[in-house]
């Protein structure tokens, strides 16, 4: 019912704006408008200047362009990081990085707010099917781990043996798949990875066992599924993925984790960085109220025992990102008592703490600077979820932190990255208008760019991180050193062992015991 209504609203929209359009001229109109009075060259040559400049700049404040900065085209992808031997190998390796061009003109996919609402409510019919694991985490919740399969696959398990990598998506912290997730996992299991969904308790049909819910950076579910993962898939290595507010799991997560967080590499697709500002400042009226609504939804089965604890009269009235958080959260009915350390108890703790508080314990970049693996992020200068990529996009991070890379394109919206061969790939379909000539045309010319980038990145920093191991150790064995150091080498790892608990039932894993230790 509520896809049925966003879509309403998406035809709505599409009506009153479209007329109104045709008096705004696009950006190669725009170019081409400045070109005649001798604007554009000037534009590009001022651009041009600047990145050589901040090529030939210091280490500490240099970003790395790509793209065309020649004649009248203006670049539309920069990646911008702190130069090091990794960045290099990226420029090289990743043309993906530089092959990206636009929807532009007349068509609805060069709307950054039509193609974003595109992908996160239109339905999305996926060859992908999906074998759940409920997981059952140390304080009796449960999470849901969805395992990607085709459809055709008549062994519905994988086995431990299995060498193939694991990509964990993480999706949005409100819960919604959306066809972003649905087309990475079709992507993924073409590319030869084992994708896996991660579902927060309440999310996606997950049941609610307990009254705790997870706060929005509480990375303590999180690092229960992905012991799990690794438990199960030991052989493989493991990448993660998240889109949009999910970013702020992971980030948290790795931030917390640092070297022991048994990702080898991780991107991020239109991540929300500074949290607490976007919350307050509030989306647009009908994404926020579209928002809103669906996570009431989705309490509202629960409302009866959520009563035990919550005011729900508070958590159902409100209007606001920041009002249902503040009602989940923050418990503004109890006496104010901010505990000196993150106790993850959300809606279960009887005490109280302010909005401040909260995201001091939820801001994703609150330990960006123990992250100890590299980190992709996606996002585009028009995005509408966002806000201005000036005032919400931390330029300094990228371009001081060694470990995170930025790939910033002027279009694509949030989530969205619509190209032009995806463009005419979805009108040739509709012409057709056959399912198999659907299934062709999204194999051949409708995969997302940023989807393409982040595979390209994870095959990138493998190569390059295999390539170091080879090196140290052909150096070790030069100078009189090898034969011990040798055999297979895993960076950013931890060695652990584990012993299984008795499972609860058959489709629920209980929790392991583990007993780490940390190899230096």
């Amino acid at each position: 019912m509520l896809e049925w209504l966003l879509a309403l609203c998406f035809v709505i929209l599409v009506v009153s704006i479209w007329p109104g359009s045709k008096y705004f001229c696009t950006e190669s109109q725009r170019d081409a408008l400045l070109q005649r009075f001798g604007i554009l060259q000037q534009v590009a040559k001022g651009k041009t200047e600047r990145c050589v400049s901040e090529r030939e700049g210091s280490d500490d404040a240099q970003s790395a362009c790509v793209g065309a900065l020649t004649g009248e085209k203006p670049r539309t992808v920069a990646l911008i990081c702190k130069p090091s031997a990794l960045a290099n190998y990226l420029l090289k390796h990743c043309w993906t990085f530089s092959n990206y061009s636009p929807c532009v003109g007349w068509t609805w996919r060069a709307s950054a707010f039509l193609q974003s609402v595109y992908e996160a409510c239109w339905p999305y019919e996926s060859p992908v099917q999906f074998v759940r694991d409920n997981l059952q985490l140390s304080d009796d919740g449960l999470v849901a781990l969805d395992w990607a399969v085709p459809s055709y696959q008549k062994r519905r398990r994988t086995s431990s043996h299995s060498t193939s990598p694991v990509l964990l998506i993480i999706p949005n912290s409100f819960g919604k798949i959306t066809r972003n997730v649905l087309k990475l996992c079709e992507m993924a299991l073409s590319h030869g990875y084992l994708p896996v969904v991660f579902n927060r308790r309440n999310h996606n049909s997950c049941p609610l066992t307990t009254v705790k819910l997870q706060q929005f950076g509480d990375p303590a579910d999180l690092r229960e599924a992905v012991r799990y993962i690794r438990y199960r898939q030991p052989a493989g290595r493991l990448y993660a993925v998240s889109e949009s507010s999910g970013s702020g799991l992971l980030l948290s997560y790795l931030g917390e984790c640092g070297s022991s967080s048994y990702v080898t590499a991780a991107v991020c697709l239109s991540p929300v960085f500074r949290c607490q500002s976007w919350f307050e400042s509030g989306l647009c009226w009908p994404l926020q109220g579209a928002l809103v609504l669906y996570q009431k939804i989705c309490l509202s089965r629960y409302r009866t025992v959520l009563a035990e604890t919550l005011q729900t009269d508070t958590l159902f009235s409100s209007h606001s990102l920041r009002g249902l958080e503040e009602a989940l959260f923050c418990q503004p009915g109890y006496p104010d008592a901010t505990p000196a350390a993150p106790t993850g108890n959300g809606c279960s703790s009887n005490t109280s703490i302010t909005w401040d508080a909260y995201w001091e314990h939820n801001e994703p970049l609150r330990d960006v600077d123990e992250v100890a693996i590299p980190v992709l992020s996606v996002c585009a200068k028009d995005d509408p979820i966002r806000g201005d990529a000036q005032s919400t996009v931390p330029l300094e991070l990228f371009e001081t932190n060694p470990h995170f890379f930025l790939l910033l394109t002027d279009r694509g919206g949030h989530c969205g990255f619509s190209t032009q061969s995806e463009g005419n790939a979805a009108g040739a379909v509709g012409a057709v208008g056959s399912v198999a000539a659907s299934n062709r045309g999204m194999e051949s010319h409708g995969i997302n760019w940023s989807h393409r980038a982040s595979l390209e990145f994870f095959r990138a920093t493998t190569d390059f991180f295999n390539a170091e191991e080879r090196a140290k150790q052909l150096a070790s064995r030069r100078r009189g050193l090898g034969g011990a150091a040798g055999g297979r080498v895993f960076r950013h790892r931890s060695v652990s062992t584990c012993k299984r608990v008795p499972a609860c039932s058959h489709n629920i894993h209980a929790i392991y015991s583990w007993q780490r230790s940390y190899t230096r």
